[in-house]
């Protein structure tokens, strides 16, 4: 059998996380596919967006088919796997919108599949300070996965086109023989950690209206980074020109500070607490004004491209950090399924959003239009941080 605590056998249980987030893979050649299969620009944002649909049904099913058909977590996972690998590369062979559209849905449904078990099957197999370890690499996993399978994507679409892009996906192979080979089978969960959850106050019995704002701040969150994500590239080629192709150097690099924010985060929650909310809100509030008001300045829009992903990976964790003191135990679940599914629809709705926010301010769904969503999303942060604020004032005073 495998030992868990080998350097290889570590790898493998990550590797899994490291293609979680490659449904954003294909959005620095989100221009070149636009115009090749002439979208408009919300068509374009949807292939990189509906897997999130998806992610979020199976999100909610995988743990009532894994119950139901007796599977481990590993199993799970491999079929998850499995799924990505096949639907992925399907854009190779096609050239019809509804038909990649549908093989997006099938992606999104292989990450649903086992989002909750790459986190679980860690914690089946690792115990104290190296559980906590391994779950922080996870998250660095999804971070720098995300950026690879972009650059990755980027290199692929210059050599063959917007459709070699879709290449990527072949990852997924290379994942589960790793994952198959070095992990081993299911155990029981480990039982030694003996700590009470925090925030298990006696005679609460409601969930605290922090929770619905929470979720709320979570669509806006998703809405904003993806929005900005996906319309990067296309306000890239506008200020360069159409001849630019470097805009997936500078998705990769925001990552880069979404990483560093997930590594940073337990250090400023320590200092600042719940405070943290306060300063990342501002912080991505200032993002969203340097990337939306930015105009033909490259440099500023960039700066706002790449100071985002730090306060995100800040209020990410920190939104389930809360949940255990807004909640009574027996209501956990309920309170961190209204905060998911908060995220998901924000990805999925993040296009139609984003076009809502043109319509309003009279700007076009291309060139220099695609920014102008932005300044609305700060001011829509800020009101949430006063929003926050106010709740949490008057619960003190009433609590």
């Amino acid at each position: 059998m495998r030992n868990q605590h080998h350097l290889i056998t570590k790898l493998a249980f990550l590797s899994v996380s490291f293609i979680l987030t490659s449904a954003y893979a294909i959005q620095g050649s989100l221009p070149q596919l636009k115009a090749a299969l002439h979208l408009s620009q919300q068509q374009a944002e949807y292939l990189v967006t509906t897997p999130s649909f998806s992610v979020m049904v199976f999100v909610i099913l995988s743990p009532l088919l894994q119950q139901w058909l007796k599977l481990s977590d590993k199993t799970m996972i491999m079929i998850g796997v499995t799924t990505i690998g096949v639907a992925g590369p399907v854009p190779l062979f096609c050239n019809s919108y509804q038909v990649i559209i549908a093989s997006r849905l099938v992606l999104g449904a292989g990450i649903g599949l086992y989002n909750s078990q790459a986190i679980s099957i860690i914690s089946r197999w690792y115990d104290g300070t190296e559980r906590a370890a391994m779950i922080g690499w996870h998250a660095a996993a999804e971070e720098i996965g995300q950026a690879a399978t972009i650059s990755l994507a980027s290199l692929l679409m210059l050599v063959g086109g917007w459709r070699a892009s879709f290449a990527v996906y072949f990852l997924a192979i290379i994942v589960l023989a790793l994952f198959s080979w070095q992990v081993p089978a299911n155990r029981p969960v480990v039982t030694n950690d003996k700590a009470k959850t925090p925030g298990q106050v006696a005679g609460s019995t409601r969930i605290s209206p922090l929770v619905g704002l929470l979720a709320v701040l979570a669509f806006v969150l998703v809405v904003d980074y993806v929005g900005m994500e996906n319309r990067f590239s296309g306000l890239a080629v506008a200020i360069n020109g159409g001849h630019y192709h470097g805009a997936s150097l500078f998705l990769s690099l925001m990552l880069v500070g979404a990483t560093l924010g997930g590594l940073f985060y337990g250090r400023i929650y320590d200092r600042l607490k719940f405070n943290t909310i306060y300063l990342a809100l501002g912080l991505m509030a200032v993002a969203n004004f340097l990337f939306g008001l930015a105009g033909d300045n490259f440099a500023l829009t960039v700066a706002g491209l790449l100071l985002i992903g730090f306060p995100y990976q800040l209020l990410s964790p920190l939104i389930f950090n809360l949940l255990p003191t807004l909640a009574p135990a027996n209501k956990q679940s309920t309170a961190a399924s209204i905060c998911l599914i908060g995220f998901n629809l924000g990805a999925f709705f993040s296009p139609t959003i984003g076009g809502w926010a043109n319509l309003l301010t009279g700007h076009p769904l291309s060139g220099l239009g695609l920014a102008a969503p932005f300044p609305i999303y700060g001011v829509l942060l800020l009101l949430i941080a006063l929003g926050i604020f106010i709740i949490r004032k008057s619960s003190v005073r009433n609590g």
